[in-house]
């Protein structure tokens, strides 16, 4: 597992949750700092759509559609969430320049 690398990953929240792609930003031990990863756009306030970044070689990185990394919350995964599966994809050298660029603002 390297950074951005991503998998698919079981979210929880509140008593809810959903399977979404993710992208892995490190591994401490037992607990992987991720990403979510969302197609949802348009329907988000200026805030919060101020903070998602675009993926432009979403293809490439192994996503069905165009999406967006949401930079709002990183969030922490038990390894086991994700042990044992492999990485639908990678950002490309290109993307992750521009995350890193995006998120130094």
């Amino acid at each position: 597992m390297n950074t951005f690398d991503i998998f698919i990953a079981y979210i929880a929240w509140k008593g809810n949750g959903k399977t979404r792609p993710v992208l892995v930003l490190e591994q401490q031990g037992d607990v992987i700092y991720v990403f979510t990863i969302t197609t949802q756009y348009e329907n988000k306030s200026e805030y919060v759509r101020a903070r998602y970044f675009k993926i432009i070689d979403w293809q490439q990185a192994g996503l069905n559609s165009p999406s967006y990394i949401d930079t709002n919350t990183i969030r922490d995964l038990p390894y086991a969430a994700i042990n044992g599966r492999m990485p639908i994809g990678k950002l490309t050298a290109a993307d992750e320049q521009r995350l890193i660029e995006f998120i130094g603002q």
